[in-house]
């Protein structure tokens, strides 16, 4: 893989036009070793409207070796250089794939999305990407929903502060094994300490999602994007 790569240099992702034209977006990024399919299935249990007008996109993280798997290479928004996955951050990684993500937003907003109706959503590894991208994005977005993931103090940019306003959704597993739920309570109150709203939601899970929080993330999505 280019180590310099950009969206042009990915395979093309994945997307779901709503029924009606678009006026939103959700741009959804999957884990580590998975890809854009990963959560294209989600979209039935959401239940939203008939008529919403969201579209959503699922991009393709880059294939990559990853330290942590032997250097095999996966799809990975960034390499993973140890199991205490907080205690070491491949930042220029998590930046590379963040300027993809931000092409991806230009992208939306060049189709005629504002950015304010961009939704940028991830789990696990996708959830740092998303979280540090919508912290830094030129534009506030209508705000990141980060599933199952963590954001590390090192990763924090002081110019992130210009978009303190960003509403930001975060759920976990209490039973997560492999983003610890401490290594998210210390994200959600790292971020609280730097003064950002941050709504906050655990349930009785592993490293995976659940119907309830389906539920809260489809009534999120309908309050951010349709009201």
């Amino acid at each position: 893989m280019n180590p310099n790569y950009t969206l042009k240099d990915l395979d093309q992702s994945i997307v779901v036009e709503p029924k009606v034209e678009a006026s939103a977006a959700v741009i959804w990024l999957h884990g580590l070793g998975a890809d854009g399919h990963d959560f294209e299935g989600i979209l039935p249990q959401l239940g939203l409207p008939t008529n919403h007008a969201i579209r959503f996109v699922f991009p393709h993280a880059p294939v990559q070796p990853v330290s942590v798997n032997g250097g095999m290479a996966m799809r990975s928004w960034y390499d993973i250089l140890s199991m205490n996955i907080a205690d070491r951050v491949d930042i220029a990684g998590l930046e590379k794939s963040s300027a993809v993500l931000m092409e991806l937003i230009e992208q939306q907003i060049a189709l005629g999305i504002p950015a304010n109706k961009i939704v940028l959503a991830g789990f696990s590894q996708g959830g740092l990407v998303a979280l540090h991208t919508g912290l830094n994005f030129s534009e506030s977005v209508a705000g990141v929903l980060a599933l199952s993931t963590y954001y590390p103090e090192p990763c924090f940019e002081e110019a992130s502060l210009k978009n303190q306003a960003l509403p930001i959704l975060m759920a976990h597993g209490t039973y997560d094994q492999v983003i610890a739920l401490k290594v998210a309570e210390d994200s959600r109150n790292f971020l609280e300490s730097k003064g950002f709203n941050v709504e906050w939601h655990t349930y009785p899970m592993e490293h995976q999602v659940c119907m309830p929080e389906i539920e809260l993330i489809s009534a999120w999505l309908q309050a951010k994007l349709i009201s």
